[in-house]
């Protein structure tokens, strides 16, 4: 008999037998890799929490307790056993299940988790209101309250942000469980001091040891007016095991581990036990990322979230061969293959990113450039001010960070790169609408963010000899920090034909010649693109071409903008489409719109096309760009409506 279908709650699950969650778990694996087969999605990191997760879910009562997850993409299986197998089937899409906890969805899930550092914060935060609110777990005065426990994994743990959690959750006087799954792995290897730290405490010969000796003091937790000695019996003893005092304790934590992430039996007795210590605990599990699938576990990084795939010789043999869809080249093999010829020719450039080696094509040049390339972990605050120590020292750095990741590191490109005339320079992958990973991953801000800096040049790339471009004007621009952004999307091979010229500061780029005003020509309207809208623009204006001349621009710049080229369109009373992937508040159209106020022109012609003041949800990424108005079709009609207005202004005029 198939367990997984029963499992519509949690309570469900906890009227199986220990014996019976093996059989369980090898359901959830199936269905996980087959969803995934044919949708993409977060193979590897859900493949190595299958057991952790039912033994959380098979000791704790999460209707109740509270659960918060940290790098949210580790989920799928804690979604599988509260009630969502019949949205599996529509995973990453806007009617099936989120890739990330979704509250929307569940009582289950409690916060929008895609960001990773965040989940020990924010328990904090709801132990403390518990507590408040009288309704927190005591084992004295209140042995029926709420239960709270953070899941930190993917080397998430060595986030700023966790850091500062696991500070202030040393100083709680209550319950609090974190469990840190400990897969050896972030997004790809994880880098720093604290992995060095954790990959030599997992190959330590007193593995055995620490569990043993951990397992006995905690059989006595709790125990009345016992509880005190025996959690100094239980830290003393996790201490004795090892040579150097636990690390976590040095935050005023009893930390107990690591143990088999994989053995049910065991997980469920010792969180068992760990469920009713009345003060901060992190309890160590090591687990395998892509555990039960040779494939993925012996290629964490390419199975971390992979495209639709398919799989020869059997899900479980070793030797199986797997062939991943590709749609096309992406900007990211574009960005990889400009950063290795960038710096073969130019021995100053160096190249960062921030646990992304492989999203953002970093991994290129980290194994053909290792003195002058770096993966820093989850740490995009340091990357970014790592950075700006290298332009200090006459070096031209290159930060490759997804664009949502971006904000994390804001308080640096301000005070470190734009206050101090620094130029580092940011490569923003998966900017704009990123589809399946949904409204938690959209980059929909950094031109928003970064506009607001005095000196910052902010660019963006079309297609591939654009991003290539870009990249050599930020590679010669020192005045100040400066950007290009381009999406998770395959680069559009339309312009190939046509020689892309440089990157000028502040100019942009007609892609319809014909229709240029500045060459004396009057279109009916003109869009000016910033990114790869240019691409869709170009596709309406075909559209529209038996019905009015459109000039498409490729804007190039959205801080600053081409001033000229406004107030050229502007004076001869041509209306503007501005179009970006990006949110329309504070963007490239509202620097266009600044810029007509400053020079006392008509704003009444600007129409301005982008990411609404909304959230955007799971789908693909071109039925979002149909939602948000910025596709081929949504562009005919705006830029349609658009001329007419114009068309019947001056007939009103005159």
């Amino acid at each position: 008999m198939t367990l997984l279908p029963t499992i519509r709650t949690p309570h469900d699950l906890r009227r199986l037998s220990i014996e019976q969650l093996p059989q369980l778990a090898q359901e959830i694996r199936d269905a996980i890799c087959a969803q995934i087969s044919v949708s993409g999605g977060h193979l590897a990191p859900n493949l190595g929490v299958v057991e952790l997760t039912i033994a959380l879910h098979y000791v704790f009562d999460f209707g109740f307790d509270r659960l918060l997850f940290d790098v949210g993409h580790q989920c799928y299986p804690h979604k599988l056993l509260t009630g969502r197998l019949p949205m599996l089937a529509g995973l990453r899409t806007r009617n099936g299940m989120a890739g990330f906890p979704e509250p929307r969805e569940s009582q289950y899930d409690l916060f929008s988790v895609g960001h990773a550092g965040t989940a020990i914060s924010t328990a904090v935060g709801m132990a403390r209101g518990d507590t408040l609110s009288k309704e927190g777990f005591d084992p004295k005065t209140n042995p029926a309250g709420r239960r709270v426990v953070s899941i930190i994994g993917d080397a998430s743990i060595v986030n700023g942000v966790a850091m500062e959690g696991l500070n202030n959750a040393g100083t709680l006087k209550r319950q609090f469980l974190v469990v840190l799954n400990d897969n050896g792995m972030s997004i790809s290897k994880p880098q720093g001091a604290l992995a060095q730290y954790f990959d030599k405490f997992r190959l330590s010969h007193m593995y055995a040891d620490i569990k043993k000796s951990t397992k006995e003091a905690l059989k006595q937790l709790p125990g009345g007016d016992h509880i005190q000695g025996a959690l100094h019996r239980a830290t003393e003893a996790t201490k004795a095991a090892v040579s150097d005092a636990n690390w976590f304790e040095h935050f005023g934590i009893m930390t107990v581990g690591p143990f088999d992430g994989h053995d049910l039996p065991s997980l469920i007795e010792i969180l068992r036990e760990a469920r009713d210590v009345d003060r901060p605990m992190v309890l160590h599990v090591k687990t395998v990322k892509g555990k039960g699938y040779k494939f993925a576990e012996n290629d964490s990084s390419k199975f971390h979230s992979p495209s639709p795939f398919r799989v020869e010789g059997g899900l479980q043999s070793e030797g199986c061969r797997v062939e991943v869809k590709s749609d096309g080249r992406s900007f990211t093999t574009a960005f990889g293959d400009a950063m290795v010829a960038m710096m073969e020719r130019d021995q100053k450039v160096v190249a960062c990113t921030a646990a992304m080696p492989d999203g953002t094509g970093i991994n290129k040049v980290l194994g053909k450039f290792p003195d002058r390339a770096w993966d820093v972990g989850i740490c995009e605050s340091h990357a970014l001010d790592m950075m700006a120590g290298l332009a200090k020292t006459g070096f031209k750095p290159f930060l490759a960070v997804y664009a949502t990741f971006l904000q994390r590191a804001f308080d640096q490109a301000f005070q470190e790169s734009s206050l101090q005339g620094l130029p580092v320079r940011l490569c923003l992958d998966r900017a704009g609408l990123v589809g399946g990973d949904g409204a938690v991953h959209h980059g929909f801000c950094d031109v928003s963010l970064l506009r607001t800096l005095p000196g910052a040049a902010l660019t963006a790339a079309i297609d591939e000899p654009s991003l290539i471009a870009a990249l050599e004007f930020m590679r010669s621009y020192d005045t100040g920090l400066s950007a290009v952004r381009y999406p998770r999307d395959t680069v559009s091979e339309r312009l190939l034909a046509d020689t892309c010229p440089p990157f000028v500061l502040g100019k942009a780029r007609c892609l319809t010649p014909a229709f240029d005003p500045l060459n004396g020509e009057n279109p009916d309207a003109a869009v000016l693109a910033f990114g790869t809208p240019a691409i869709h623009a170009l596709e309406a204006a075909d559209a529209l071409k038996s019905e009015m001349r459109i000039a498409v621009y490729d804007a190039r710049f959205a801080k600053p903008v081409d001033t000229a080229l406004v107030r050229s369109l502007l004076e001869r009373r041509i209306p503007i489409v501005t179009v970006e992937d990006h949110g329309v508040i504070g963007g490239f159209g509202t620097a266009v719109l600044e810029a007509a106020q400053e020079m006392h022109l008509d704003a009444s012609l600007i129409v301005r096309l982008g990411m609404p003041d909304s959230w955007i949800y799971q789908d693909s990424r071109p039925k979002q760009l149909a939602e948000v108005g910025i596709d081929k079709a949504g562009l005919v009609r705006s830029v349609r409506a658009a001329a007419m207005a114009a068309t019947e202004q001056r007939a009103f005029a005159k």
